[in-house]
């Protein structure tokens, strides 16, 4: 990736492990909890209230910088285009589903591009190959979201989802929520909490797509301090749009404090705060006869030693 002057560099880091906040989601008949670990404090996410703020999301998208703000979608372009190299079919009908049209239709040009509304305006059949061009992170439903590409389908097409994983961002989270708490004596939404890997799998089944694949790829970025992230994150559009952000000014001293915070728990050997982007890719089929399929259990007709030419001995007590 080239780099942009005295701001960030950015490093594929497939072993990249950080401290990070974690959540555990707890749901009840009114409310959903996520306890962040090592802070005792609760943000509160009501049930019938979204996680996301769609106007919100939409200005912010609006004010992307496309010369600061394309590097990862330019990342997530450049893996899905290798996996279609390894696929033995042709795709005919492409439709692209993505909050940043512009990036994602040079990439695709006969595809038909589609914003990541809450209902995608994709017909049921139409398509043999849907690509989700990240954005589902920010999906209020995006079980939802999925079945609706599913269903745009035609039997034996293809779906990808490329979005943002739940160790992005983790040590901007744990800095600001550190910082605020220590300046302000309360913490607020800030970082979007994202998906898993170990629970992207699951969506997929949810979904109803046959032959679900999961995985992920970690970015490193080298930035001068927090307040050149921010600025980054601003330029991506991928600031703050939850609905329960705080909708007042922060105080600039809970900023300095988790400047200083991010500087000595975050920074690298050349002192540059180092951020973590984690892509996870999603894969599915829609059904189909032709689909390989796995045996029922019990109807093998060999025995896995000889499968294997090996000889099978009893495990003794």
């Amino acid at each position: 990736m080239a780099w942009l002057p005295n701001m960030r560099r950015i490093i594929p880091n497939p072993s990249l492990h950080q401290p990070r906040m974690q959540y555990t989601a707890e749901e009840t008949t009114h409310e959903m909890r996520f306890e962040v670990v090592a802070i005792s404090s609760y943000v509160v996410l009501m049930s019938k209230k979204p996680l996301v703020d769609r106007s919100c999301l939409i200005r912010n998208r609006a004010r992307k910088n496309s010369e600061r703000g394309d590097f990862l979608h330019n990342e997530a372009i450049l893996d899905v285009q290798d996996r279609l190299t390894f696929v033995n079919k042709e795709f005919s009908k492409v439709a692209i589903v993505t909050g940043m049209p512009e990036v994602w239709s040079k990439a695709f040009p006969k595809a038909t591009v589609v914003l990541d509304d809450e209902v995608l305006d994709l017909g049921q059949g139409s398509y043999d190959l849907i690509i989700h061009g990240m954005s589902l992170h920010w999906a209020n439903d995006p079980v939802g979201q999925l079945i609706q590409m599913r269903r745009a389908l035609s039997p034996d097409g293809l779906m990808i989802a490329a979005f943002l994983g739940g160790d992005t961002l983790n040590e901007l989270r744990s800095s600001l929520a550190e910082a605020e708490i220590a300046v302000s004596g309360g913490l607020s939404p800030r970082v979007l909490p994202m998906g898993e890997i170990r629970d992207a799998g699951s969506l997929l089944q949810r979904a109803g797509f046959a032959l679900p694949v999961a995985d992920s790829a970690k970015l490193s970025a080298e930035y001068d301090n927090i307040f050149h992230l921010m600025s980054d994150l601003r330029g991506m559009g991928e600031a703050n749009a939850m609905t329960d952000r705080l909708k007042s000014f922060t105080r600039r001293d809970v900023f300095t404090r988790a400047n200083e915070i991010y500087a000595a728990s975050f920074s690298n050997s050349a002192d540059k705060c180092v951020a973590t982007f984690e892509i996870l890719m999603l894969t599915g089929w829609a059904p189909d006869e032709s689909q390989p399929k796995p045996l029922r259990p019990g109807s093998a007709t060999m025995r896995l030693a000889e499968a294997l030419g090996t000889q099978e001995n009893q495990i003794k007590n």
